[in-house]
Order: structure tokens, then sequence, then C-alpha cells
């Protein structure tokens, strides 16, 4: 979890990723933030974030995105 917090804190450290729960309906993630984490995830946690996965359900919060993350490399 450490890790994917160094990851949020290179795109925007404005923002208390441990504190908010909604990064994407509230606008602080915006696409092409996304698009940038979605890099940055793959890179750093060595797993395929799928079109499937990209829904705001798996980036509104930390712990979303970390849960997505041990699924997918638990799927690898």
């Amino acid at each position: 979890m450490e890790k994917l917090l160094e990851i949020l804190d290179e795109i925007d450290s404005t923002i208390d990723y441990e504190k908010e729960k909604r990064l994407i309906d509230e606008g602080y993630l915006d696409s092409l933030s996304i698009l940038s984490l979605v890099t940055e995830l793959e890179d750093g946690f060595d797993i395929e974030i799928r079109p499937v996965d990209l829904v705001p359900a798996n980036f509104n919060s930390v712990e979303a995105m970390w849960n997505m993350i041990q699924r997918l490399q638990r799927e690898s």
C-alpha cells in the first residue's frame, strides 16, 4: 500500500488519498490523471489494467485501487 501512496503522491501531492473516498466522483482525479496512474500502477506492480477495470469504482479510493491491484496480481 505504501508504494501505491507514493505513486499517487507523484500524480498530485495535494490530495489526502487516505482520507478521500470519492476521488473520481469529486473530480480529484481526472482522465489525464487516471491515464498516468494506470501506467504507473502497471509498471510499479507488474499488472495489466484492462479496459473492463477502468471504472470509477476501482479508482475512487486508495482501498479500491489496492483491492484491484491485489486482484490483478492474483489473476496473473
